[in-house]
């Protein structure tokens, strides 16, 4: 039984002496340590995020034609970036972040995945960072194969608890893995009859040992949401993002100890229907993690990046129902004090029929996964050997484009 196995299986063994508060998270925080002393933060974008509405190019005058009643640029409430781009008028509390060049964009990137367009497949290919799935390119992530090439790894915690397991730090390197609203109570009578019935087995009893330590630590609770560090706090919202919020200080709060990689998701970008009034809520959510993360940094912001991905983008015409398609190319958020913002990186393939990707979609320009290394070499000096051929497997890093301060 491998040690992944016996956790699991610990967890709902546990789950027999404990009692969990109900929660309203719907994510977890899965969190390493590492000896470097930048941090990385990866966020994914669950549901397909259409980058052409969140960072809209409106100096494409196509845009516009092929979006009636998706209002995009100044005149529907964006805000201008540069002349070209303009930001979702959802995430003007992010305007601070970007002249501050603490916030950026890459448009036009995309995963290898093309053309069956289904969600499942989309997030697994964006999270195990391969050219495809199947069982000759393995089940882990590709978070947890840079950690594997980092000699003396260790994980701040070795327990998993929480509904969601994100496939971006499966593997074998140490993680840990934690819901930060439920809270768990062991009754020394539970606590002694796990010790008994778990004595004989060295991974249950040592994986026991380790809960146990987490619970008496206390760390299943949640520390106060931080509120003004140095930037306004007043563009959080006021509904609806409480869960969020939590994850977000929760992922702060470790960052700004020993701990040097979080990843967690945030849902919501699945807009088939009523773009306008669905996509504005998830950004909220998106916009409060980012505030919420940086005031809980604390001066460690400086040393941080942070990395918004969803597994495709949208369709560039707008459907019947007032939304967008699954479609191909999209963008990311880049943002951080470590990262070099205030810009729209990517080359932008332009938006004509001829243009368009089997006449539908934003046409990719470059892989993901290529700003992801590039990220993880700027921040911990990882080679490109590395990178192209363990952590992203047959991907060519090509030029830099110096995201890293």
């Amino acid at each position: 039984m491998t040690d992944w196995t016996r956790r699991k299986l610990l967890t709902r063994s546990l789950a027999l002496g404990c009692s969990a508060a109900a929660s309203p998270l719907i994510t977890p925080v899965t969190l390493a340590s590492a000896p470097w002393d930048n941090r990385l933060v990866v966020i994914i974008l669950r549901g397909a995020m259409d980058g052409l509405d969140v960072v809209q190019p409106y100096g494409d005058p196509a845009l516009a034609a092929a979006r009636a009643t998706l209002q995009t640029g100044e005149k529907a409430g964006a805000l201008d970036l540069d002349g070209f781009y303009a930001l979702h008028p959802a995430l003007a509390p992010l305007m601070p972040l970007w002249k501050a060049s603490e916030l950026g964009f890459v448009h036009a990137v995309s995963t290898p995945y093309r053309d069956k367009r289904s969600h499942f497949d989309g997030q697994d290919l964006l999270e195990a960072g391969t050219p495809q799935l199947g069982a000759a390119t393995g089940r882990d992530g590709w978070l947890n194969r840079m950690l594997q090439t980092v000699p003396g790894m260790r994980a701040d915690l070795a327990y998993a608890i929480g509904h969601e397991n994100m496939l971006l730090l499966d593997g074998a390197a140490p993680v840990a893995n934690w819901s930060p609203d439920v809270r768990l109570s062991l009754s020394p009578q539970g606590r002694r009859l796990a010790e008994l019935v778990l004595h004989d087995d060295p991974a249950f009893a040592d994986a026991f040992a380790e809960a146990a330590m987490l619970l008496d630590s206390g760390d299943g609770g949640m520390q106060a949401i931080p509120g003004d560090a140095g930037m306004d706090m007043d563009g959080l919202a006021r509904n609806g993002t409480l869960g969020i919020r939590k994850v977000a200080a929760f992922a702060g709060e470790k960052l700004r100890g020993d701990s040097r990689i979080a990843a967690f998701s945030v849902g919501g970008w699945d807009t088939h229907r009523g773009q306008g009034a669905a996509l504005p809520r998830a950004l909220r959510q998106l916009s409060d993690a980012l505030l919420v993360l940086r005031g809980a940094l604390g001066d460690t912001w400086g040393k941080t990046a942070v990395v918004a991905m969803t597994e495709f983008g949208r369709t560039v015409r707008e459907n019947g129902t007032r939304g967008t398609d699954h479609g191909t190319g999209g963008a990311m958020l880049l943002a951080g004090g470590a990262i070099r913002g205030g810009r729209v990186y990517g080359d932008w393939p332009g938006l004509r029929h001829e243009d368009l990707y089997n006449g539908r979609d934003l046409m990719p320009t470059r892989d993901v996964r290529a700003y992801a290394g590039w990220m993880m070499r700027g921040l911990f000096g990882l080679d490109t050997g590395t990178l192209e051929n363990t952590v992203f497997p047959g991907m060519e890093l090509g030029a830099s484009p110096r995201l890293i301060l």
